[in-house]
């Protein structure tokens, strides 16, 4: 298959990976209602398509947070990310950096952030979540300063773990810990093409970023425990004032989807949100991001930047955004597609595939710059 959209990388990462990696990235919380909303309510809203209006040379750069960037799109952190291909991350954060887009990994990455600051240079975007350690949590601060990043998205949908029955029946997180490494090595065996290039060849598997309070050879189920046991339910406001005092850089505060909270965001010197349910893994039945969005941006328009996270998928879903009110969107789901089906080369590919998309609809609404994607693009009622 010559893949054109990603429903078909998502089709390729199926046949190349381990179950239980693959239903990891694909599953949400429960009964996924909120991840079948993510896509679907961005069909509701209808656009203006325009004709002889001189849209030669259009163009797709903007600038998110001070940063000049190619397509108004950042790849969003998502954990061990790393596993899909042969040091992931990296070939991640290459592809992202050769695009002109931002790359933001996570904490609970396979590659460190050394690593990858290592093989693609300063400038990426670190993640973060509030960790009961507060030791581990300012020296990774201190850690991602040092490797040149300069925005730190700050997860905060996070105080529990939501239930996702898919890992629970692939053997990531349910059963005995014999029955998930049995579970896990299984498929392991049917996918010899990832268990040659990342079994073998991606060596080490410790999870770069806690491998120093895991130890090296910590593997899933030793992750799986540490979160669970660092996980905050206590984190309120007063820390995020806190993480605003230790970090020097640009902060972005992911997880939001009600105006109320984009407003105590703002209040707490945050120069970004991001509008996200994680991607419908926590909250089952929760609003889909884009619905969130138009109410965000009326509360808090203007006073910091508005990103969107959470069932984007084409180019075209980059345009409604944008007129809905958000500077740039955010996606996991799709450059870890990517990454699993063609490593840095499919990454670039999905990058590249919502560009295109982007500048045809850009273009069949009339719009040459993307500040000049507006509401006014959007069919009023629908």
């Amino acid at each position: 298959m010559i893949p054109a959209s990603i429903s078909d990388y998502r089709t390729l990462a199926k046949r190349r990976l381990p179950k239980f990696l693959f239903e990891y990235i694909d599953g949400g919380a429960f009964s996924e209602s909120t991840l079948r909303r993510n896509q679907s309510d961005f069909e509701r809203y209808s656009l203006r398509q325009r004709v002889l209006q001189n849209v030669d040379n259009a163009s797709t750069a903007c600038e998110i947070l001070g940063q000049q960037t190619a397509l108004p799109l950042i790849l969003a952190p998502v954990g061990i990310a790393g596993l899909n291909a042969r040091r992931g991350e990296v070939q991640a954060a290459r592809a992202a950096q050769k695009a002109g887009v931002p790359f933001c990994l996570s904490t609970v990455s396979a590659c460190s952030v050394n690593e990858v600051a290592n093989h693609a240079g300063p400038g990426f975007w670190f993640q973060l979540y509030m960790i009961r350690d507060r030791g581990f949590l300012r020296a990774m601060l201190e850690r991602a300063w040092e490797a040149g990043c300069r925005t730190l998205i700050f997860t905060v949908d996070m105080p529990v773990p939501a239930t996702r029955y898919r890992d629970i029946r692939s053997g990531l997180s349910g059963g005995s810990a014999l029955r998930r490494k049995l579970a896990r090595a299984g498929q392991a065996m049917v996918k010899p093409r990832w268990a040659w290039d990342v079994g073998l060849w991606g060596r080490p598997h410790s999870l770069g970023n806690i491998a120093p309070v895991l130890g090296d050879n910590a593997g899933i189920d030793e992750f799986w425990g540490w979160m669970a046991q660092n996980f905050d339910p206590t984190v309120t406001w007063d820390d995020m004032a806190e993480i605003r005092q230790l970090w020097k850089g640009k902060l972005v505060i992911k997880g939001i989807l009600d105006p109320e909270d984009a407003r105590a965001a703002a209040t707490t010197g945050a120069d970004g949100i991001v509008i996200s349910n994680h991607g419908g893994r926590q909250l089952d039945g929760a609003s889909s991001s884009i619905a969130a969005l138009p109410a965000i941006s009326e509360a808090v328009h203007g006073q910091l930047d508005i990103l969107l996270d959470s069932g984007v998928r084409t180019g075209v879903d980059i345009l409604r955004a944008r007129a809905l009110g958000a500077s740039a969107v955010m996606i996991g789901r799709p450059w870890v597609y990517g990454l699993a089906a063609r490593g840095e080369r499919g990454v670039a590919e999905i990058i590249e595939c919502f560009a295109k998309e982007l500048r045809v609809a850009m273009a069949l609404t009339g719009c040459t710059r993307v500040d000049q994607i507006t509401d006014d693009i959007l069919l009023k009622g629908g």
